[in-house]
């Protein structure tokens, strides 16, 4: 294993930990939104769906995946393979340009989800959740963790990093995960700021929102200079007004264990964001 992945693969756990029950704290302290006020077992209810997902699919991922990033990862350094390894450059321009090239890839992989009406089946059992706070971060199906880690490997191959530049950006990758769908308001100079670098909880309640047109935007997970640079970024200018979730997804069955895991299977799936579906009732952005 490479010296970065011993220096960093110790952080990545306690980070996400810490940064989860911090924003946890957080939400109960001040929430921005008042889904789950005088309502404890809801919240722990909604909480308790969203985390048994998280673990479920990190549990898969862990047997089954990450040996073959590592596999990857250490056969492409060993032979030189990849964009990175096309020259000799400093070692702190091979890790910022891993985790540039990683978040690029990201960022298209959370936009193609939105596109490709099969990977949208799964995709939108992250987006049905109406109650979006910092545990919606791990609501995602199984069958979009296997594409997004099986699609990963090649993307691993071509780009050249190494496991310990993957850990590296995974690290900052799932803090901000947690914080831009945690149940938090930032001032609007404090978001305005954060979000000249990366997504900020403003941005990506917009992402959530029900109206189909903002659900088509600002697919950015960490650099927020892709959705500018890809014509993908908006506001709302009043996010407090946000409506959270998916058409047709709020049946109670749908919204248990079960029917989370069975909803890409659904007949009457929610169709993909169309700017055109909804433009009519679509709000004026503010970028």
């Amino acid at each position: 294993m490479d010296a970065l992945y011993h220096a960093v693969s110790g952080w990545r756990w306690p980070m996400a930990l810490s940064v989860l029950f911090l924003l946890l704290a957080w939400e109960s302290a001040s929430p921005y939104f008042l889904f789950f006020r005088a309502k404890t077992r809801k919240r722990l209810r909604h909480g308790g769906r969203n985390m048994f997902l998280g673990i479920f699919n990190g549990i898969v991922v862990a047997v089954v995946f990450a040996g073959l990033w590592s596999i990857v990862t250490e056969w492409t350094t060993a032979r030189g393979y990849g964009l990175l390894n096309l020259a000799e450059i400093p070692t702190w321009a091979h890790v910022m340009g891993a985790f540039i090239l990683l978040d690029f890839w990201t960022y298209w992989w959370h936009r193609f989800n939105h596109i490709v009406p099969f990977f949208w089946r799964f995709h939108k059992v992250h987006h049905s959740d109406p109650f979006m706070d910092v545990t919606t971060a791990n609501r995602f199906h199984l069958g979009e963790i296997v594409l997004s880690s099986l699609f990963r490997l090649p993307i691993l191959y071509l780009i050249g990093n190494s496991l310990g530049e993957l850990v590296f950006y995974e690290i900052f990758l799932f803090a901000n995960n947690q914080i831009q769908h945690a149940n938090i308001g930032l001032s609007a100079l404090g978001d305005k700021i954060l979000r000249i670098f990366v997504t900020s909880p403003a941005m990506h309640k917009v992402h959530h929102s029900r109206l189909l047109p903002e659900t088509n935007s600002n697919y950015t997970s960490l650099l927020s200079v892709w959705d500018r640079l890809f014509r993908s970024f908006r506001l709302r200018a009043k996010p407090h007004e946000i409506n959270f979730g998916l058409e047709d997804t709020d049946a109670p069955r749908q919204q248990t264990l079960p029917g989370l895991f069975l909803m890409p299977t659904e007949k009457n799936n929610p169709p993909i964001p169309s700017k055109k579906k909804t433009a009519k009732s679509e709000p004026k952005p503010k970028t």
